[in-house]
C-alpha cells in the first residue's frame, strides 16, 4: 500500500504515459499524416484528454498542458521551459 508521501509525489512516468496515450488516441501512433486543417482540433482534443486523465489521478496538483504539432519537413523546432520547483512535487514531461 502506498504511503501518504508517495501519493503526493509527481510521477513523471505515469504522466508521460497519459500524454502518450492521449496523442495516440487522437492522431494514432504510426504513419501519421500532417493535415494543416486538423491541427487545431487535434491539439484541443489532446489537451482535453490529458487534463481529464490527469484529473482522474486525484492528486493535489495543478496541471498545465501545452500541445505543439508541426509538419515534419526537415526543419527544426526548438522549445524551452524553465521553472523553479520542488523536485518531488513538481515536474515536466515531453512526449
Amino acid at each position: 500500500m502506498d504511503n501518504f508521501d508517495d501519493d503526493q509525489d509527481f510521477n513523471s512516468e505515469q504522466v508521460k504515459q497519459i500524454a502518450q496515450q492521449a496523442v495516440e488516441q487522437v492522431v494514432g501512433s504510426e504513419n501519421i499524416v500532417y493535415q494543416k486543417e486538423k491541427v487545431n482540433q487535434w491539439c484541443q482534443q489532446i489537451i482535453e484528454t490529458c487534463i481529464k486523465e490527469l484529473a482522474r489521478l486525484a492528486k493535489p496538483f495543478k496541471y498545465a498542458v501545452t500541445c505543439i504539432i508541426t509538419q515534419n519537413n526537415g526543419s527544426g523546432l526548438q522549445s524551452a521551459a524553465t521553472a523553479y520547483w520542488e523536485t518531488k512535487k513538481d515536474g515536466l514531461i515531453s512526449v
